[in-house]
């Protein structure tokens, strides 16, 4: 079981940051500590997209992207789940509209709804949202 669900803004600030926000340092900890993370399958495209990103723009290196890599592999076999279910287009269009977020965003934000789970997230808007939606934040 999952204690929480983990955006791609919290993971790509541990791989990317220099100095690593607190907020991302304390979720990276809890998973060492054992919690379990979910994310939704989106999750698997979007951090490798921020990756090549910042690989693009000078902030990684290669070597820094593929040791990257490596490093959410084994984080995915430990502490990471994946989401088993579809996303629903209608639940994200309507999530997007009534919160203005992005369809991404509104993925997490719905996969935490429907998970019951607290949401963890750099992103302002994204966090706005899940406290209207009434879904809590990981502290």
């Amino acid at each position: 079981m999952s204690d929480f669900v983990l955006d791609a803004s919290v993971t790509l600030a541990w791989l990317v940051d220099r100095p690593v926000a607190p907020y991302a340092a304390r979720v990276r900890q809890a998973l060492a500590n054992g919690a379990r993370a979910m994310v939704p399958t989106l999750w698997r495209v979007e951090v490798p997209n921020g990756l090549v990103v910042a690989e693009r723009r000078g902030i990684l290196s290669p070597s820094d992207t593929t040791l990257a890599v490596q490093k959410l592999e084994l984080l995915l076999r430990q502490s990471i789940d994946s989401a088993a279910e579809s996303v629903s287009l209608r639940r994200v269009l309507s999530s997007a509209r009534q919160y203005r977020l992005t369809a991404y965003d509104a993925c997490y934000l719905d996969l935490a709804h429907e998970q019951r789970l607290p949401l963890a997230t750099l992103d302002r808007r994204l966090r706005e949202a899940a406290l209207l939606a009434g879904v809590g934040l990981l502290p």
